[in-house]
């Protein structure tokens, strides 16, 4: 899912780096407001090299193959740490794998980082009405996982579908770009059910980990 260089106009690139860099000022500013901002930093560093390294998962799925992303994860476990983190690891896939490019790694961290704060406020959904339990972060794990890919896939497609330069030919591209969003479909329930049992997990055996969301 991670759009390479060359293939955006600059003023999307431009934008992408704007709109990023508004993003983390904002998680930055909120992670100040915390009684201890330092307190999380151990988490969101073993959860940035998680997002680093996972992206050398790949998963067939024919014609194509897919690879783990882990935001709604890095959502649901970090916070407001979790879009900091995904810029950083998508820092180090585009420099050292090659993964996205330097030019798009706005318009990238757009993608896969907002879906991730999206899925902060979905995993604390579970907190409403009666006490916490296995069951309820289950279900709001699995969705935190499950709408944080489909949101990235959704504007993945949309961000390609308006930027596409006018020298290739609109229809294959199109054709492709929907083949390789269709693909991610069952992404979407791999990584919640990744989430879901990683919450349950961290739940029984580690709470404070979840406690500071």
């Amino acid at each position: 899912m991670h759009i390479p260089d060359g293939i955006l106009p600059i003023q999307v690139t431009a934008a992408g780096y704007a709109a990023t860099a508004a993003v983390t000022w904002y998680s930055l500013r909120k992670i100040k407001q915390k009684e201890d901002p330092r307190q999380d930093i151990p988490k969101a560093s073993l959860m940035t090299a998680a997002f680093f390294v996972v992206s050398l998962i790949h998963i067939p799925i024919p014609p194509t193959s897919v690879h783990l992303v882990l935001n709604g994860l890095m959502g649901a476990l970090l916070g407001y740490y979790a879009f900091p983190a995904i810029l950083i690891g998508l820092f180090f896939q585009a420099v050292m794998f090659g993964h996205g490019g330097l030019t798009t790694l706005g318009v990238n961290a757009i993608i896969m980082g907002l879906p991730a704060i999206i899925a902060t406020y979905i995993f604390r959904l579970r907190k409403i009405g009666n006490q916490e339990s296995p069951r309820k972060n289950g279900v709001f794990g699995f969705l935190s996982g499950f709408v944080a890919i489909g949101l990235s896939v959704a504007m993945f497609v949309a961000i390609l579908l308006t930027s596409l330069p006018a020298d290739l030919n609109a229809v294959v591209e199109q054709a492709a770009i929907f083949a390789l969003a269709i693909a991610h479909l069952p992404l979407m329930l791999i990584e919640g059910v990744i989430t879901a049992f990683l919450v349950v997990f961290l739940r029984r055996v580690r709470p404070t980990m979840l406690d500071s969301l």
